[in-house]
């Protein structure tokens, strides 16, 4: 899903909310919903999608900036991640986050769609690793 919209933080967060219901989660029950935002004003949803041979599975944070990625846009503004719990993205989700902005700002919520937490990716990583690293 990509769409264009006023893009508030809570719309990013009732966007990744109302997407997590398409999670495939079967063997851990633990359902992720992303929405990206793109510099374009683009919204760009994605959730997780486990695999039986676990390290397959691809996190709903990821699955956003590849889909963003595929349609031809690299830059962003921010992400929400909704999960029941409010959990943050992974170190693998960071890592891919970081690669598209420092500065790009995560709103973590909670399954009903609280804000619980407004960072960075800068914050959520520090001392990234990234294409400096590789001069």
């Amino acid at each position: 899903m990509s769409q264009k919209k006023n893009n508030s933080p809570q719309e990013l967060i009732e966007l990744a909310k109302e997407i997590r219901k398409n999670a495939y989660a079967k063997y851990s029950n633990y359902a992720v919903g992303a929405a990206l935002l793109g510099k374009s004003g683009k919204v760009y949803t994605g959730v997780n999608i486990e695999n039986a041979v676990y390290p397959l599975t691809i996190c709903a944070e990821r699955t956003a900036i590849f889909k963003a990625v595929s349609e031809g846009e690299q830059e962003f503004d921010a992400i929400s991640v909704v999960t029941d719990n409010g959990g943050s993205p992974c170190g693998s989700c960071r890592q891919v986050l970081a690669e598209f902005g420092l500065d790009m700002v995560v709103y973590i919520a909670d399954g009903e769609g609280n804000l619980l937490e407004e960072t960075t990716v800068r914050k959520l990583l520090p001392r990234a690793f990234g294409a400096k690293d590789l001069d």
